[in-house]
């Protein structure tokens, strides 16, 4: 029998801290990267409602270079370009996120733009990754950024783990991505305790967000023995970590639990398995309808798994053992969960109408990971099939 053959990439990220306080953990790595002007780029929330970010402040001392808070949601290229003209002025050595996904993300073209001089809506244009008329997915190549970042996340998305970050193009309301491999956090801080300021809704639905990572990795028909083994554990962290902060939201060894779920959940995507429609179609529903980045898995997997399970039905069996339940169906278990979460499940509920679903099927078929679902997407009528049922 042939042995199988493929690779796992590996990213630049060096070390992951969890369950130390924010402050000293950022201290302690700012000595130990010899970052001296320290720009942070903080959330909103944060910064005016609780007393976090000046215990960093007060930790870093005289290395803070300077603070920005707030990114509006899906990172539109203008509000980018405006922080990476503050960290431009103070000179900064070192970019530090306390935040959501948006945050990070931010942080990461932030580093883009500083290396390519970039100031303007359309410098970024060259940079993003893009899918060409013959359908195959553009990387373009550019020189990775002199400055690294720290990645402090208080949501589940999961990008402080990813070489990839995503910023709206305003002109068009769509959301692009960009990556190299130093964009990705020199050092991830996780704090469980510093979550329990994030809205319930927004831990939850970004929680999903991660799960359907794990659950399109053990859909895909490109993943891994590796990465299969590490989506399962993802599964039953994230399922176990999200029902125990639910019921008590002061658990932070369940908050931790959902933390480290996130990061197994990122493994296989960072490795190179590719995701599928449900990510693909909601990278469109955020930049294009607004739909906050979580409620697009909440609303999506799903009806996802159920177009995918005539073509993937097998590997969806491991997805159904993970949630413990083997003889059900992945996409009756998913609703199920999400549904026990108190998300919504319907596009009507994240107000998105069906006079809205040609546009957002045809720029489904702009994201590179249409490409990649198990189940054939050639059109946008594909695309279509799914968002009907999905209203």
């Amino acid at each position: 029998m042939a042995v199988v053959t493929g690779e796992v990439i590996c990213t630049a990220l060096e070390r992951v801290l969890y369950g130390k306080p924010t402050a000293e953990a950022l201290a302690d790595e700012a000595r130990r990267l010899g970052a001296q002007r320290v720009f942070l780029l903080v959330s909103s929330t944060l910064n005016e409602h609780t007393d976090e970010i000046d215990r960093i402040r007060a930790a870093l001392g005289d290395r803070v270079a300077g603070v920005h808070h707030g990114i509006p949601p899906h990172g539109p290229r203008t509000a980018i370009l405006q922080a990476a003209e503050q960290a431009r002025a103070c000179n900064a050595d070192l970019v530090v996120t306390v935040g959501g996904g948006t945050l990070t993300d931010a942080g990461k073209i932030i580093l883009i733009c500083l290396k390519h001089g970039l100031r303007e809506h359309d410098d970024l244009e060259p940079y993003h990754v893009y899918v060409n008329e013959q359908g195959a997915v553009i990387k373009p190549e550019f020189e990775g950024p002199d400055l690294r970042m720290i990645a402090v996340p208080t949501t589940l998305s999961g990008g402080e783990f990813n070489p990839l970050g995503g910023a709206t193009d305003e002109t068009r309301k769509l959301k692009q991505g960009y990556e190299h491999r130093l964009l990705v956090p020199v050092s991830v801080v996780l704090d469980p305790a510093l979550t329990v300021h994030t809205p319930e809704w927004l831990w939850h639905s970004t929680g999903v967000r991660s799960l359907d990572h794990a659950m399109e990795t053990l859909g895909s028909l490109q993943s891994n023995d590796y990465c299969d083994g590490i989506a399962e554990s993802a599964i039953r962290l994230l399922t176990d970590g999200l029902s125990r902060v639910k019921r008590d939201p002061a658990d932070l060894e369940a908050r931790l639990r959902c933390q480290i779920g996130v990061w197994q959940s990122m493994i296989p995507v960072v490795a190179g398995v590719p995701m599928g429609a449900s990510h693909a179609i909601g990278h469109v529903l955020g930049g294009t309808r607004d739909v906050p980045h979580g409620y697009t898995s909440c609303v999506m997997a799903p009806f996802v798994l159920r177009f995918n399970a005539p073509v993937n039905g097998v590997r969806q069996q491991r997805i159904s053992a993970a949630f413990g339940q083997p003889d059900r169906s992945a996409a009756e278990l998913a609703d199920e969960f999400i549904r026990s979460l108190g998300m919504p499940r319907s596009l009507g509920e994240v107000g998105v109408s069906e006079h809205d679903l040609p546009l957002v099927a045809e720029y489904t078929m702009e994201d590179f990971w249409a490409r990649t679902n198990p189940r054939t997407i050639a059109t946008p009528d594909d695309v279509m099939e799914i968002l009907r049922t999905a209203l």
